[in-house]
């Protein structure tokens, strides 16, 4: 036993009585932390489940709408090119057409199939003779001696497209070769 003193007195304390008191005192404190942190748990469990959900609720309806995306993607260009189909289908059903008549036809038919390609980004690559050559915009089939720069475009074959900045296919040419 140890002595200590209390105002000028000595006790005699016993150190295994005052362990047992914070013991007891400290058990109910253990107890309500496991109950907090089983709590938390729960409800830590909770929302995780909650946003593991919602996550695939997101990926499920991201992949409809990509679907749906892909099934109905050229529907507005259809709907562009049906008035064409119909000027084309009228024009092969007038029974004695004059030249005039076919070629102004044939004019407005090619309007509306130009409207439809500008209203859904649909966009011609149409070099110019001595344009310098594109490689990302233009092929070169061959070349040609020519009295302008080497590597410029001399002649056009065909024309190329681009659909909403990404190449559809490229404009056909010649090239000149150097001097």
């Amino acid at each position: 036993m140890e002595f200590m003193e209390n105002q000028g007195e000595q006790a005699p304390i016993d150190k295994n009585a005052a362990a047992e008191e914070a013991a007891v005192a400290a058990e109910p404190t253990l107890e309500m932390q496991l109950a907090e942190a089983q709590a938390k748990i729960a409800e830590m469990q909770d929302a995780f489940l909650r946003a593991k959900a919602e996550a695939e609720n997101i990926r499920r309806r991201a992949q409809e709408d990509i679907a749906r995306a892909h099934k109905f993607a050229i529907e507005g260009f259809a709907e562009a090119l049906v008035p064409v189909k119909d000027s084309l289908e009228i024009a092969l059903k007038i029974e004695t057409p004059t030249l005039e008549a076919l070629k102004e036809g044939v004019d407005m038919t090619l309007k509306q199939l130009s409207s439809a390609f500008e209203r859904n980004r649909l966009l011609e690559i149409a070099p110019q003779a001595g344009d310098k050559l594109d490689p990302m915009k233009h092929q070169a089939v061959s070349m040609v001696p020519a009295e302008q720069e080497a590597n410029t475009i001399v002649t056009v074959l065909q024309k190329g497209y681009t659909i909403a900045d990404r190449l559809l296919r490229p404009a056909l040419v010649t090239v000149a070769q150097g001097k």
